[in-house]
């Protein structure tokens, strides 16, 4: 078990899922004497619930079906309820949590104050494998670089926000670290997660759906802009190899700086060239499916919740 530091306050932290994974165990290992976690799922009937003999301090919280909002912003709100702490962390269950990361996290609230770690999406299937360079830039990249909030590792005090302005907030929307971005100053710290994705066609498709309406909701102008340089480098790859080779080598560097040994830096060109016609799509869908529920979000606070 980890030992809290001086400056380790004590912490709830909030894993939404509706079955016990690895990181449930991984977890519940790191924490200290008066630390809690939150297992959030969504009914009592939830594979979770059948893990009968919880870890000391771990917490079975039933959310429910979510109204107006999506099912992981609905797990986020219920935990919060719940939580007993004002020191907060949130985090996910597809991703490995080595035995120094809650005491990681910590050390960096006291240096920075609201910290993130960032996500390393690698794909599970072609699709998915394809478009890594894609996320390696946007997801990796971006979050360093904007000092976006991602909720599978980010810590935060109640006192860093308006929180019941934010809870009124995430129960009517869908990205719930999208909107902690937009409450909370964030500083994302240069250690990457590697979280696996996709595993079949429909299941990228959906993510990279879902992904494009988060940038475009929450940084319309940016999404714009950022769609327009993409158009015009593929067309600068078009006309000259030379701008080929330049994409290729930086984005290979962006693996590098950030510790990711994947061959799919190669790939670069070609998920730049997908992803127009991909992102095109996805603005043009007016649904997405995420963890079973289909959404359909109409603006930043008007969402649907529609039978899958």
């Amino acid at each position: 078990m980890s030992k809290p530091t001086s400056s380790r306050a004590p912490t709830s932290v909030l894993l939404p899922t509706v079955s016990w994974t690895d990181a449930c165990d991984q977890v519940a290992a790191q924490l200290g004497p008066v630390d809690e976690l939150l297992i959030v799922h969504d009914h009592e009937d939830d594979p979770v619930t059948d893990h009968t003999s919880l870890p000391e301090r771990v917490h079975l919280v039933a959310a429910g079906d979510p109204d107006g909002c999506s099912g992981k912003a609905n797990a986020i709100a219920a935990g919060m309820d719940a939580a007993r702490h004002d020191r907060l962390v949130w985090t996910d269950d597809d991703f490995d949590h080595p035995p120094d990361w809650l005491d990681s996290l910590h050390r960096e609230y006291a240096a920075h104050g609201p910290t993130t770690e960032l996500p390393v999406f690698i794909g599970q299937d072609p699709l998915a494998v394809l478009l890594e360079p894609i996320y390696a830039l946007g997801g990796t990249l971006g979050t360093y670089v904007g000092d976006h909030a991602w909720g599978g590792a980010v810590i935060f005090d109640r006192e860093d926000l308006d929180e019941q302005v934010f809870l009124t907030d995430l129960r009517q929307t869908v990205s719930d670290d999208g909107l902690l971005g937009e409450h909370v100053d964030i500083t994302a710290v240069r250690r990457g997660r590697e979280v696996p994705i996709g595993g079949s066609l429909r299941q990228t498709i959906e993510r990279h759906v879902r992904f494009n309406k988060i940038f475009a909701t929450h940084d319309p102008r940016v999404a714009r802009l950022s769609f327009f340089l993409l158009a015009t480098v593929i067309l600068g790859c078009v006309l000259s190899p030379l701008l080929t080779v330049g994409i290729t080598t930086l984005v290979g560097c962006v693996y590098a700086w950030f510790g990711v040994h994947r061959a799919t830096a190669l790939l670069a060109v070609p998920a730049l060239v997908l992803s127009v016609p991909l992102g095109a799509y996805a603005m043009t869908r007016e649904t997405f499916v995420w963890g079973g529920r289909r959404y359909r979000w109409r603006s930043k606070f008007e969402v649907d919740v529609l039978p899958e």
